[in-house]
């Protein structure tokens, strides 16, 4: 039910399972988990994408009812260490999102370093017409977009549009359907012209400071900055800089 594709650098994670809308069963999650920590540290960037007419439409409702807590404690239990795992890799990871992309599915959009999305794309979180209230989606939703609209998106279930995903902030960029291939492939070779070790440390840095406190940030990314100055990467870098050469990168 994912799809993994090598392609040199780039890693492909793509969610298959259309006829039931890319839902995120926990089977599926767990899967997802597993192609998550297969990724080679030859890997240099991971795309999400989807089959099928809709990107997500997020938690498998016909496998939640009726079942005991201990399930529900699985469920999402798997869905945050998911979206955690993201961050957690020291790849850039870009949602390529064709379609619908709802509840956990816009979580997961949320949670993606990147996002790129076609015209036809739409997001909502619309747990609350069912009774289920998009707790977990709203956190990395809210990171993403802000409290106002956030809360716009849990308390009201209405989807928003592509283009109000990006002026939002949920999408770094929007085109048509056709040409969703293409921008993904530009983005993804724009992230492969620099070094993969030095991009690792730069993800790890800004997820360890977002949260904090601006003097917090500061004390915490000062000496990381100091010791990726001294790394070989670095070194390198300014030397082809000055030199007015093409840098040649460590592997990771």
């Amino acid at each position: 039910m994912v799809e993994v594709t090598v392609d040199g650098p780039r890693t492909t994670l793509t969610l298959d399972r259309p006829d039931r809308r890319n839902a995120l069963s926990l089977e599926v999650m767990r899967e997802f988990l597993c192609a998550l920590d297969d990724v080679a540290e030859s890997c240099a960037v991971v795309v999400v994408e989807a089959r099928g007419p809709a990107f997500s439409a997020g938690h498998d409702l016909s496998e939640m009812t009726g079942r005991d807590d201990d399930f529900y404690d699985q469920l999402f239990s798997a869905c945050t260490d998911m979206m955690l795992r993201l961050h957690q890799l020291p790849q850039p990871v870009i949602a390529k999102v064709q379609g619908v992309a709802t509840a956990a599915g816009c979580q997961l959009v949320a949670a993606c370093d990147l996002a790129v999305a076609a015209e036809t794309a739409t997001f909502a979180t619309p747990g609350v017409r069912i009774g289920l209230f998009c707790s977990t989606p709203m956190v990395p939703l809210t990171r993403a977009i802000g409290r106002k609209r956030a809360l716009e998106m849990l308390l009201t279930g209405d989807p928003v549009d592509a283009a109000t995903a990006l002026d939002w902030g949920l999408v770094n960029h929007v085109v048509p359907v056709e040409q969703l291939d293409a921008a993904v492939d530009d983005l993804v070779g724009r992230i492969l012209r620099f070094s993969p070790r030095v991009i690792g440390l730069g993800k790890r840095a800004f997820y360890d400071q977002i949260e904090r406190t601006e003097p917090d940030a500061y004390a915490h990314v000062e000496p990381v900055m100091a010791a990726n100055a001294a790394d070989t990467d670095a070194q390198e870098g300014i030397a082809a800089f000055l030199e007015k050469r093409q840098p040649t990168w460590k592997p990771r």
